[in-house]
């Protein structure tokens, strides 16, 4: 295979209100990457315990690529509670199989066929996974057009300031949230201004070809060097919006890899998230009307 796109950290279960769910953000990007038909492949690491045998059973009847190693912890879980707003709230569990993904020989020639990579926070807050995605991201095509995206994911206090500045280094698409941007504006010490100034800041100081912020119900928003594209967010009946970020990261991405111009590659990403919000879960099939 040539030209992948990866999805690259944690891949977990979702232990939801009505029962569990295969989740983790980049499971979720691979398998959403891959209904808009590009070859996509997930890489973690689960334990050797039924969880694990049951992720990658999902995995492979998603017909999904993966990369997932075997490695001596439990597979991840995370405790999802949902509010009334449908907004998820996270108990993330510490030491797992997807804090340790080694770096292998599979891996390692995966990076040299990766077109686009989405990695996060999260994923890095263990030496050996944070190590394993900086030797990856080292060992990619130096083309200028590999996409390198950083999509951050502050949980739990799982981030500091240097895994956040050297992934903005790192990257070349930084995709954010709009709370997620006020904690990392004032760790970087600039608090006092609006938003938009906030994403111009970190698209000039990290020479960005994209970044990307969501503001949830208030809309969204995709800067490039000298423009940005705005788009309110639909009004559709929320189940919950677990993975809503990832499928909107995953649609963007996909198209603008097809050659989709920005404005289009966001419509499409909007209305791909808004379609996950109302399904339960992070991994519902995408109706044909948004994939081809």
């Amino acid at each position: 295979m040539k030209d992948i796109v990866v999805g690259m950290g944690e891949a977990l279960w979702d232990v939801l209100p009505e029962g569990k769910k295969i989740g983790g953000a980049p499971a979720n990007f691979a398998y959403h990457v891959s209904q808009f038909g590009l070859p996509s492949c997930v890489v973690s690491a689960v334990g050797n315990d039924p969880l694990g045998n049951e992720i990658i059973d999902n995995i492979v009847s998603k017909g999904l690529n993966h990369l997932i190693e075997r490695v001596p912890y439990p597979t991840g879980t995370v405790q999802v509670e949902i509010d009334q707003a449908g907004i998820p709230q996270y108990e993330i569990k510490e030491n797992v199989a997807w804090d340790n993904i080694p770096y292998t020989e599979e891996l390692d020639k995966l990076a040299a066929n990766t077109r686009a990579v989405c990695f996060g926070s999260l994923a890095q807050r263990n030496v050996v996974s944070r190590e394993t995605i900086n030797r990856f991201l080292d060992a990619m095509p130096k083309k200028g057009d590999s996409l390198v995206v950083f999509d951050v994911n502050l949980r739990q206090g799982f981030y500091n300031k240097e895994i956040l500045c050297n992934s903005m280094e790192r990257c070349n698409i930084l995709k954010i949230n709009d709370e997620e941007l006020v904690t990392v504006s004032r760790m970087f010490g600039y608090p006092g201004i609006d938003l938009q100034d906030k994403c111009w800041i970190l698209l000039g100081k990290y020479n960005l070809k994209m970044l990307i912020l969501t503001c949830g119900i208030n809309g969204s928003y995709v800067f490039t060097p000298g423009n940005v594209s705005f788009l309110p967010t639909p009004m559709v009946e929320v189940a919950d919006t677990v993975g809503a970020g990832d499928s909107f990261t995953a649609a963007f991405i996909a198209n603008i890899l097809k050659g989709k111009p920005v404005p289009e590659a966001h419509s499409l990403a909007v209305r791909t998230s808004a379609f996950v919000c109302t399904k339960n879960g992070a991994m519902p099939i995408l109706p044909s009307e948004l994939t081809e």
